[in-house]
Parts: C-alpha cells; sequence; structure tokens
C-alpha cells in the first residue's frame, strides 16, 4: 500500500503554491474516485459522490481530476452524505463528454430522518429520483440485484446480508415507504450496497461506504462470495461512533478472523473505533484523509470528498 497526502496531490493536480484556495474542503461525507488498470487500459469511476456539489467540484479541480472520464458512479444508499452532489456531479460529467451510468436501488429513494435524543423527527434531504438523474443526463441502472462492471472487474453488490448477531443497524434511523405514509424505523437500511475489486497478487479490496450492514457483515459476504481471494483492503466507514460506540469491541474482534493487512477507514467510523483498531492491528489501520491517494499496483484510489 502507498499513500501519498493532498499537499502532493494538490501540486500534481496544477497548484503553484500552497493556500486556502488551492487547498481541499472537507464535510461529512465520502466521495471516491477509483482507477482501474487491466489490459493495457485504464478506467474510472466514482464510489458515491460526497454530500454537496460545489465543494465535491472544487476539490476534484483542485486536485486535477477530469471528471469527464467517469464511466460509472455507484451509489452505497440513499443518504445525503452520499449523494448531495450526485446531480451536478452528473451534469459536470454531461458537459464535458456526454452520459454517465449512475448505479442505484429503489429502496434509496425512500424519505428519511433521524429522531433525537428528544424525541423530535428530523427529516434529512432527500436525495435526486431516477427521473432528476435521468433528466440531467445520466443513464440510470435502478436494480436491487448484484452488478458487474468494467468487463466483470468491479462487483457492486445487492443487499448484504446481516449475520452477525451484534451489527444490528442504527435505532435512530427512520424512513417513509411512501411520501404519505408515518415514519418508522429502519434500523437496517438495506438499500446499501458494497464494491470489491480482485487485485492481482494480492486479493479483494473491499469499499464500504458507511458500513450500516456492519463492516463484519460485509466482509462475511465478500468472503462468501470470493471465497478463493482473502481480504487485503477494506476501506470506508464503519459508522461506530456516537451511540453505536457499544460495539466497537465486538466489531474489532469480529474483523480478526480475516487477517485484513490494510484497513482504511474514515468519515463516519469514529476516533474511539480507529484507536481501538489501531490498538489491536498496529501498522495495519490507517486513517482515511481527504486529497490522499492510494495505489494497489496500477490501481488508484483518490478521496476527494471525505
Amino acid at each position: 500500500m502507498f499513500a501519498v497526502s493532498e499537499f502532493a496531490n494538490i501540486v500534481k493536480g496544477g497548484a503553484k503554491q500552497i493556500s486556502g484556495e488551492t487547498l481541499l474542503l472537507a464535510n461529512l461525507g465520502l466521495g471516491l474516485r477509483l482507477t482501474l488498470e487491466y489490459g493495457g487500459r485504464r478506467r474510472r469511476m466514482l464510489f458515491d459522490t460526497g454530500p454537496e456539489g460545489a465543494v465535491f467540484l472544487r476539490n476534484c479541480k483542485n486536485m486535477g481530476i477530469k471528471l469527464g472520464d467517469i464511466e460509472h458512479i455507484t451509489m452505497t444508499h440513499g443518504h445525503w452524505d452520499h449523494m448531495g452532489a450526485l446531480m451536478d456531479t452528473v451534469k459536470a460529467i454531461k458537459s464535458d463528454k456526454g452520459n454517465v451510468t449512475v448505479h442505484v436501488n429503489p429502496d434509496m429513494f425512500n424519505p428519511r430522518a433521524v429522531k433525537l435524543a428528544t424525541g423530535d423527527i428530523v427529516p434529512v434531504q432527500i436525495v435526486p429520483s431516477p427521473a432528476e438523474l435521468k433528466s440531467a443526463g445520466a443513464m440510470v441502472v435502478n436494480d436491487p440485484a448484484p452488478q458487474l462492471l468494467f468487463d466483470d472487474h468491479v462487483y457492486y453488490s445487492g443487499e448484504i446480508p446481516r449475520i452477525t448477531p451484534f451489527e444490528k443497524g442504527r435505532m435512530d434511523h427512520l424512513c417513509k415507504r411512501t411520501p404519505d405514509s408515518p415514519w418508522e424505523p429502519d434500523p437496517l437500511l438495506m438499500d446499501e450496497r458494497m464494491v470489491a475489486i480482485h487485485i492481482k497478487g494480492l486479493g479483494m479490496v473491499v469499499f464500504s461506504s458507511c458500513s450500516h450492514a456492519g463492516i463484519v457483515n460485509v466482509c462475511l459476504e465478500t468472503r462468501s462470495l470470493f471465497p478463493e481471494n482473502p481480504i487485503y483492503c477494506a476501506m470506508g466507514g464503519l459508522h461506530l461512533g456516537g451511540g453505536m460506540e457499544k460495539i466497537i469491541p465486538d466489531t474489532v474482534k469480529g474483523l480478526a478472523q480475516f487477517n485484513i493487512p490494510q484497513l482504511i477507514v474514515g468519515h463516519c467510523t469514529g476516533w474511539r473505533a480507529l484507536h481501538a483498531l489501531a490498538t489491536a492491528y498496529g501498522d495495519r489501520v490507517s486513517q482515511s484523509a481527504i486529497g490522499t491517494t492510494y495505489t494497489l499496483s496500477q490501481q488508484s484510489v483518490k478521496t476527494v470528498a471525505a
């Protein structure tokens, strides 16, 4: 694993000096640009787009990332901090080179809310609908089934089975099954998806945006799907902050069975979980940071809207 930090990447992207204007902006959310090289070809996709279009597009510009060569956008679940920038991103790709394929599933578009400790219910931003995405120029694949992308090199999952006894989701999460129906508990967020890619000579790289399914469940599903290939790297948010901190010990213990050489965690992981993982697994654990490029062989991943 090789990581290059933000300063080096903005200079590579064209910055003539380090300044507030040339650095990146952070926000609550996640968005990765994934680059794959195989068969003499270089292909690119986005794994989520982060929460805000202006921030995501500025960060891409400062890193010298050209969105016009993005072929696929895989959305992981219907939360604003992962899909908020999607419409602006699709429009930017459209203006640069044409259409892009956006992968979603029908359950991503239910209205959602968070129930506070006070009992108040606060709705969260509605994510762009398939019709809106199509009107912006996207080719939308709205399908709950797993899909293979880039000549079968990228696995975009279906529902992630919930197996572990301790990964029970978010008790504060609510949804409406129809716009006019009442709020109801939605702790499991069954619309969440992951992406898995096999890197020759290393193993599977697993991208899990928020791990609402539980990162151990995500890794169990990856192992079930690809039993011949060990998990080399897991990257994303683990959603172990706040009320989820109680399952940190079980999560740390549960990950031991996979013997993962690289855990790159960020977004909603939480500082207590990061410290617990680092204590247990040492240098195998690193914290993802905005503007960082991670390279596996000839494959690179850029975090542009962490």
